[in-house]
């Protein structure tokens, strides 16, 4: 007898006969039970956007109408300089006791020129070191940065007094009778700032069939097209790119002269951030400990800085979790129940409401007079983000206002501007292009199974009086 698999032929009858291997139900044939597939999405990572912080810290948004965002900071009313002091022996050809004090140009910052024209004759200037005052009795001239003086209250200045990288305050001046009137004045020191406006982009495609498949989860309001979800992503990818930039941007220094695998860049002015701003002109805080804010010791540090910048009393820190319980531990070994006791301007920022912070996610403290509403940052947590380096630990933003050295008017220290003009503006663009797909039919994507949705934006954030921010680094 011949057989086959699952079957047997009787050769006495050519005819098939299956036997009940071959069998099977209608349910295991049609697949007729429905999978049990949960609709819910489920964030594994929780909630990722970053987006919030300039808001959060009073960031204003205004339109722009130029390629760069221009402002004024007053600079410093009063000015100290650095430089050496070089005194003589009784009978050298300066005179006897007179000293000579070479400005260092460099360090000053202003250049011989504006130097010459803030010190004269007959000025007060003292040794920060050794509280020494010396009284100006040849001042510089344009090109040369050298002052001879006298020592304020008689005495012969002496070699023992020579030194390098001396600072000097000036402290004023003292004329005698019947002298004229000084020949120089000391100008206004404003400072203009400037930032150009930066154009951030992205974009995200689906084709036809995939806009028309339904999948298993519900995406929300009843949706279960996948689409869906990577649309939002993009665009919540694309929102927290921006403020990223707005963040970490950098201008451009490149020039023409520069060498040419540098052309791409010279297209571009690039845009400063907010910590490409405190690195350069704020309080930087970093030292070789894991978390560089863990003593009183260091805290007060920063007190005696801020109060050197006229700095307001109530500030925001921003922090990433480690810097974030180290601060906990300090004050739980310190005088936590003191400084959180709930002080009459503890919670200045949030209507003197203490619910209101809390609820926002704040822990407030108070030191040395200033009052410190801490968070933790999910920029400075995220793994992908700031996580993944230790280059960067947190923030600590003035919570007041400033004013505008020309107008007075004030407004936050950071502002966000964007271009707009005559009802059009580029802070948040959105459009699609498509062959017909979804309904979008136009130029931009014509002949093309596909829909496309694009997202611009051209903006620039100012960080005005940076030097009263700190910047705290690993």
């Amino acid at each position: 007898m011949a057989t086959t698999t699952g079957a047997t032929i009787d050769q006495a009858s050519p005819d098939l006969r299956l036997t009940p291997e071959r069998y099977t139900t209608v349910d295991t044939l049609l697949k007729a039970t429905k999978d049990f597939v949960i609709p819910e999405l489920v964030e594994s990572y929780g909630d990722q956007g970053i987006t919030g912080f300039l808001k959060l810290t009073g960031a204003v948004n205004a339109g722009g109408t130029a390629d760069q965002v221009d402002w004024w900071e007053a600079g410093r009313r009063h000015r100290k300089y650095t430089g050496a002091i070089s005194a003589s022996a009784a009978g050298a050809s300066v005179g006897p006791g007179v000293a000579t004090y070479t400005i260092d140009t460099s360090a000053s910052g202003d250049g011989i020129a504006h130097v010459a024209g803030l010190i004269q004759q007959f000025d007060v200037l003292m040794n920060a070191s050794t509280g020494t005052r010396y009284l100006v009795n040849e001042a510089s001239t344009a090109t040369d940065p050298v002052l001879k003086m006298e020592r304020l209250d008689g005495l012969n200045a002496s070699p023992a007094e020579d030194a390098s990288g001396v600072t000097m305050i000036h402290l004023g001046n003292m004329y005698p009778q019947g002298s004229d009137q000084p020949t120089h004045f000391t100008d206004s020191d404003i400072i203009r700032r400037k930032n150009p406006f930066m154009i951030v982009k992205d974009r995200y495609q689906v084709n036809g069939s995939q806009a028309t498949n339904i999948g298993w989860v519900d995406l929300g309001g009843g949706e279960y097209r996948w689409f869906m979800y990577g649309e939002q992503e993009a665009r919540k990818r694309f929102e927290d790119r921006r403020e990223m930039m707005m963040l970490f941007g950098q201008k451009n220094a490149i020039t023409a002269s520069d060498d040419a695998q540098n052309d791409l860049g010279k297209t571009m002015a690039g845009s400063e951030g907010y910590f490409t701003a405190l690195e350069d002109r704020g309080i930087n805080v970093s030292n070789a400990n894991a978390n560089p804010l863990d003593s009183f010791a260091e805290f007060d540090d920063i007190i005696i800085e801020l109060d050197k910048q006229g700095a307001p009393s109530e500030y925001a820190m921003y922090l990433n979790r480690k810097q974030d319980l180290a601060i906990d531990d300090m004050l739980a070994g310190g005088i936590a129940t003191g400084v959180t006791a709930g002080l009459a301007g503890q919670f200045g920022a949030f209507n003197n409401d203490s619910d209101m912070a809390v609820k926002l996610g704040f822990k407030s403290f108070t030191r040395g007079g200033y009052t410190f509403h801490k968070h933790d940052w999910k920029l400075m947590n995220d793994p992908t983000l700031l996580g993944a380096s230790n280059a960067f630990q947190g923030a600590m933003i003035p919570m007041s206002q400033v004013a505008d050295a020309r107008t007075g008017a004030k407004s936050p220290s950071l502002a966000m501007y964007y271009k707009e003009a005559n009802g059009y503006n580029r802070e948040m663009e959105h459009w699609v292009t498509g062959g017909g797909v979804l309904g979008h039919s136009n130029n931009g994507d014509a002949g093309k199974d596909v829909a496309t949705f694009h997202y611009r934006s051209e903006i620039a954030l100012c960080t005005r009086a940076a030097n009263q921010h700190v910047v705290i680094k690993g």
